[in-house]
């Protein structure tokens, strides 16, 4: 992934005829941090980076929306299935927590951090009903990235939901593959 470079951001809000503070205004920033960005004075964050991009997008006409970044295979495990299977499905895919959901709808989540909490001798054996936490944040897909990537702050996955059933998940790394 690559980011852009201060100098890549200044040209592009100079090609769109906005000044500083419009951007900022757009960026829900101040005005100052975009001068210290564009100057290479300052590492923003990435979510701040990603306002600022976002603000970009939408002044050319490009919102980029949840639906259009989400993963549409969302490998999950059920509530009932044993933490055995869903360790394994973790393991086989390569991620380090699953969504736990039945019949389409988000019931909770179930990370590797969760199952080595648990401190019983048959915890394989265990619904991960028992052992998973029972949040997870959702979106529609007409969500911009701005409010997806602001629940990312606090969470490291977000599902997808269009008529009360789950079509996808994104995650930090599905924001950072936007990034022009």
């Amino acid at each position: 992934m690559e980011l852009p470079t201060p100098q890549e951001l200044k040209d592009r809000r100079e090609s769109l005829d906005l000044t500083q503070s419009a951007l900022a205004e757009m960026a829900d920033v101040s005005q100052p941090l975009i001068a210290r960005i564009e100057g290479d004075d300052v590492d923003p964050r990435l979510s701040t980076l990603r306002r600022i991009v976002d603000a970009l997008n939408e002044a050319e006409g490009e919102v980029v929306r949840a639906g259009d970044v989400m993963n549409e295979r969302v490998v999950s495990v059920s509530p009932d299935d044993s933490v055995r299977e869903a360790r394994d499905r973790m393991l086989q895919e390569g991620f380090s927590q699953l969504p736990v959901i039945r019949d389409g709808r988000p019931r909770g989540f179930i990370s590797n951090s969760d199952i080595r909490h648990v401190h019983e001798d048959n915890v394989a054996d265990l619904p991960v009903a028992e052992v998973m936490r029972e949040s997870f944040t959702t979106v529609e897909p007409n969500a911009t990235l701005d409010e997806v990537d602001s629940y990312l702050d606090r969470h490291d996955a977000v599902l997808v939901m269009k008529d009360g059933a789950t079509v996808g998940i994104i995650t930090d790394a599905d924001i950072a593959a936007q990034m022009p």
